[in-house]
Protein backbone atom coordinates (compact mmCIF):
# COMPACT_ATOMS: atom_id res chain seq x y z
CA UNK A 1 0.00 0.00 0.00
CA UNK A 2 1.02 3.43 -0.56
CA UNK A 3 2.63 5.71 1.92
CA UNK A 4 -0.84 7.51 3.43
CA UNK A 5 -0.32 10.93 2.82
CA UNK A 6 0.58 10.46 -1.26
CA UNK A 7 -2.55 8.05 -1.61
CA UNK A 8 -5.32 10.16 -3.94
CA UNK A 9 -9.08 10.22 -3.24
CA UNK A 10 -9.50 7.01 -5.03
CA UNK A 11 -6.81 5.54 -3.85
CA UNK A 12 -8.71 5.92 -0.30
CA UNK A 13 -11.92 4.57 -1.38
CA UNK A 14 -10.36 1.93 -2.73
CA UNK A 15 -8.46 0.70 0.66
CA UNK A 16 -11.96 1.40 2.48
CA UNK A 17 -13.63 -0.69 -0.41
CA UNK A 18 -10.87 -3.17 0.71
CA UNK A 19 -10.94 -3.13 4.86
CA UNK A 20 -14.85 -3.35 4.53
CA UNK A 21 -14.46 -7.23 3.81
CA UNK A 22 -12.77 -7.30 6.93
CA UNK A 23 -15.74 -5.97 8.89
CA UNK A 24 -18.01 -7.85 10.80
CA UNK A 25 -20.89 -6.70 12.94
CA UNK A 26 -21.46 -10.68 14.67
CA UNK A 27 -21.22 -9.84 18.22
CA UNK A 28 -17.65 -10.69 19.94
CA UNK A 29 -18.59 -8.99 23.28
CA UNK A 30 -19.76 -10.76 26.56
CA UNK A 31 -20.54 -7.77 28.94
CA UNK A 32 -20.67 -10.27 31.78
CA UNK A 33 -16.96 -10.32 31.18
CA UNK A 34 -15.87 -7.10 30.28
CA UNK A 35 -13.23 -5.82 32.79
CA UNK A 36 -11.74 -2.28 30.31
CA UNK A 37 -13.01 0.13 27.92
CA UNK A 38 -11.15 2.88 26.34
CA UNK A 39 -12.18 6.17 24.89
CA UNK A 40 -10.36 7.21 22.21
CA UNK A 41 -10.78 10.88 21.12
CA UNK A 42 -8.66 13.47 19.00
CA UNK A 43 -7.97 17.53 18.90
CA UNK A 44 -5.95 19.52 16.16
CA UNK A 45 -4.74 23.11 15.67
CA UNK A 46 -2.63 24.78 13.39
CA UNK A 47 0.52 26.18 13.99
CA UNK A 48 3.82 27.90 11.98
CA UNK A 49 2.32 26.67 8.92
CA UNK A 50 1.64 23.47 9.65
CA UNK A 51 -1.49 20.90 11.08
CA UNK A 52 -1.33 19.03 14.54
CA UNK A 53 -3.22 16.57 16.18
CA UNK A 54 -3.11 14.93 19.53
CA UNK A 55 -4.57 11.31 19.90
CA UNK A 56 -5.83 10.83 23.66
CA UNK A 57 -6.57 7.31 25.22
CA UNK A 58 -8.17 6.88 28.93
CA UNK A 59 -8.50 3.07 29.94
CA UNK A 60 -11.35 2.89 33.06
CA UNK A 61 -12.64 0.05 34.81
CA UNK A 62 -15.93 -1.13 33.39
CA UNK A 63 -16.99 -1.83 37.05
CA UNK A 64 -15.48 0.86 39.26
CA UNK A 65 -15.17 2.93 36.06
CA UNK A 66 -12.04 4.30 37.70
CA UNK A 67 -9.06 5.52 35.06
CA UNK A 68 -6.64 3.01 34.63
CA UNK A 69 -4.30 4.05 31.90
CA UNK A 70 -3.63 7.63 29.54
CA UNK A 71 -2.05 7.94 26.92
CA UNK A 72 -1.53 10.30 24.10
CA UNK A 73 0.77 11.17 21.03
CA UNK A 74 1.12 14.55 19.15
CA UNK A 75 1.96 14.54 16.05
CA UNK A 76 2.38 16.47 12.60
CA UNK A 77 -0.53 15.46 10.12
CA UNK A 78 0.30 15.41 6.58
CA UNK A 79 -3.27 13.84 5.25
CA UNK A 80 -5.31 16.34 3.73
CA UNK A 81 -9.03 16.58 4.91
CA UNK A 82 -11.09 14.54 2.50
CA UNK A 83 -15.38 14.37 2.86
CA UNK A 84 -15.77 10.50 4.04
CA UNK A 85 -11.56 9.93 4.23
CA UNK A 86 -10.98 11.62 7.78
CA UNK A 87 -9.99 7.89 9.17
CA UNK A 88 -6.91 8.37 7.26
CA UNK A 89 -6.00 11.58 8.84
CA UNK A 90 -6.40 10.14 12.06
CA UNK A 91 -5.30 6.33 12.29
CA UNK A 92 -1.61 7.17 11.93
CA UNK A 93 -1.60 9.48 15.61
CA UNK A 94 -4.34 7.06 16.54
CA UNK A 95 -1.95 3.82 16.04
CA UNK A 96 1.15 5.54 18.16
CA UNK A 97 -0.68 6.48 20.65
CA UNK A 98 -2.39 2.89 21.01
CA UNK A 99 0.95 1.07 20.82
CA UNK A 100 1.79 2.96 24.25
CA UNK A 101 -1.39 1.41 25.88
CA UNK A 102 -0.60 -1.67 28.17
CA UNK A 103 -3.88 -2.25 29.63
CA UNK A 104 -5.60 -3.74 26.78
CA UNK A 105 -8.82 -3.06 26.82
CA UNK A 106 -11.98 -5.24 25.91
CA UNK A 107 -13.65 -2.77 24.07
CA UNK A 108 -13.00 0.90 22.78
CA UNK A 109 -15.13 3.36 21.95
CA UNK A 110 -14.26 6.31 19.51
CA UNK A 111 -15.69 10.03 19.53
CA UNK A 112 -16.57 9.42 15.95
CA UNK A 113 -18.36 7.65 13.74
CA UNK A 114 -18.11 3.83 12.90
CA UNK A 115 -20.47 1.88 10.77
CA UNK A 116 -22.78 5.06 9.97
CA UNK A 117 -20.42 6.82 7.45
CA UNK A 118 -21.04 6.92 3.49
CA UNK A 119 -19.08 3.44 3.07
CA UNK A 120 -19.15 2.04 6.69
CA UNK A 121 -15.90 3.32 7.35
CA UNK A 122 -15.97 5.86 10.22
CA UNK A 123 -12.33 5.36 12.42
CA UNK A 124 -13.95 2.68 14.91
CA UNK A 125 -14.42 0.77 12.03
CA UNK A 126 -11.37 1.45 10.23
CA UNK A 127 -9.28 0.74 13.62
CA UNK A 128 -11.55 -1.97 14.81
CA UNK A 129 -10.60 -3.72 11.44
CA UNK A 130 -6.93 -3.01 11.98
CA UNK A 131 -7.01 -3.91 15.61
CA UNK A 132 -9.39 -6.79 15.19
CA UNK A 133 -11.19 -5.93 17.96
CA UNK A 134 -14.82 -4.58 19.30
CA UNK A 135 -15.27 -0.85 18.71
CA UNK A 136 -18.19 1.81 18.77
CA UNK A 137 -18.69 4.67 17.25
CA UNK A 138 -19.90 7.72 19.37
CA UNK A 139 -20.77 11.12 17.98
CA UNK A 140 -21.78 14.45 19.26
CA UNK A 141 -22.97 15.66 15.50
CA UNK A 142 -24.75 13.83 12.85
CA UNK A 143 -23.65 14.13 8.91
CA UNK A 144 -26.24 13.52 6.27
CA UNK A 145 -25.37 10.21 4.42
CA UNK A 146 -27.45 10.21 1.31
CA UNK A 147 -29.58 12.95 2.30
CA UNK A 148 -31.42 11.33 4.79
CA UNK A 149 -31.59 13.09 8.52
CA UNK A 150 -32.70 11.28 11.57
CA UNK A 151 -36.01 11.25 13.81
CA UNK A 152 -35.51 12.57 17.32
CA UNK A 153 -35.60 10.29 20.14
CA UNK A 154 -38.24 10.90 22.77
CA UNK A 155 -37.34 13.01 25.87
CA UNK A 156 -36.93 10.02 27.70
CA UNK A 157 -33.26 8.43 28.91
CA UNK A 158 -32.01 5.99 26.54
CA UNK A 159 -35.06 6.72 24.37
CA UNK A 160 -33.09 6.01 20.40
CA UNK A 161 -34.40 6.19 17.02
CA UNK A 162 -33.14 3.44 14.10
CA UNK A 163 -30.99 5.71 11.51
CA UNK A 164 -32.25 3.98 8.31
CA UNK A 165 -30.77 4.79 4.68
CA UNK A 166 -32.17 2.32 2.04
CA UNK A 167 -32.93 0.20 3.94
CA UNK A 168 -29.90 -0.61 6.31
CA UNK A 169 -29.78 0.37 9.93
CA UNK A 170 -26.29 2.07 10.02
CA UNK A 171 -26.61 3.75 13.71
CA UNK A 172 -28.84 5.04 16.36
CA UNK A 173 -29.28 8.40 17.40
CA UNK A 174 -29.83 8.11 21.14
CA UNK A 175 -30.83 10.41 24.19
CA UNK A 176 -28.68 9.14 26.86
CA UNK A 177 -30.61 11.26 29.58
CA UNK A 178 -33.67 13.37 29.53
CA UNK A 179 -33.57 16.98 27.89
CA UNK A 180 -29.74 16.42 26.94
CA UNK A 181 -29.31 16.44 22.68
CA UNK A 182 -28.61 12.83 21.07
CA UNK A 183 -25.20 10.96 20.45
CA UNK A 184 -24.83 9.19 17.62
CA UNK A 185 -23.84 5.63 18.31
CA UNK A 186 -22.65 2.90 15.73
CA UNK A 187 -21.43 -0.33 15.34
CA UNK A 188 -17.52 -0.14 14.96
CA UNK A 189 -16.63 -3.82 14.47
CA UNK A 190 -17.56 -7.34 16.34
CA UNK A 191 -20.17 -6.34 17.98
CA UNK A 192 -24.06 -6.00 18.06
CA UNK A 193 -25.94 -2.28 17.78
CA UNK A 194 -27.76 -3.53 20.91
CA UNK A 195 -24.91 -4.45 22.80
CA UNK A 196 -22.87 -1.04 21.76
CA UNK A 197 -26.11 0.61 23.43
CA UNK A 198 -26.38 -1.40 26.06
CA UNK A 199 -22.32 -0.48 27.02
CA UNK A 200 -23.11 3.36 26.29
CA UNK A 201 -25.75 3.27 28.93
CA UNK A 202 -24.07 1.68 31.45
CA UNK A 203 -21.13 4.11 30.81
CA UNK A 204 -22.38 7.76 30.60
CA UNK A 205 -23.04 9.90 34.42
CA UNK A 206 -24.76 11.92 35.24
CA UNK A 207 -22.26 14.61 34.82
CA UNK A 208 -22.43 14.37 30.95
CA UNK A 209 -24.16 13.04 28.15
CA UNK A 210 -21.11 10.82 26.18
CA UNK A 211 -19.67 8.00 27.40
CA UNK A 212 -17.19 8.41 30.30
CA UNK A 213 -14.07 6.82 28.31
CA UNK A 214 -14.80 9.43 25.42
CA UNK A 215 -15.46 11.87 27.71
CA UNK A 216 -12.49 11.74 30.08
CA UNK A 217 -10.48 11.27 26.36
CA UNK A 218 -12.36 14.52 25.18
CA UNK A 219 -11.18 16.42 28.41
CA UNK A 220 -7.57 15.43 27.97
CA UNK A 221 -6.95 16.12 24.43
CA UNK A 222 -7.86 19.64 25.04
CA UNK A 223 -5.45 19.26 28.61
CA UNK A 224 -2.39 18.02 25.62
CA UNK A 225 -3.11 20.47 22.78
CA UNK A 226 -2.33 23.12 25.18
CA UNK A 227 0.86 22.05 26.25
CA UNK A 228 1.52 20.72 23.04
CA UNK A 229 1.32 24.15 21.88
CA UNK A 230 3.01 26.16 24.35
CA UNK A 231 6.05 23.52 23.70
CA UNK A 232 6.63 25.05 20.34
Amino acid sequence: MKETCNMTEQDYIKEQTELGKRFTRNNTVDISRIETVAGVDLAYWRQDGKEYAVCCIVVIDYHTFEVVERECHGDIVEVPYIPGCLAFREMPVFMETYRKVETIPDVVFFDGNGYLHPRHMGLATHAGILLEKATVGIAKSYHKIAGVDYEMPANEKMAFTDIEINGEVYGRALRTHVNVKPVFLSVGNAISLDTAMEMAGRLTTKEGHIPLPTRLADIMTHEKRKEYQNRK
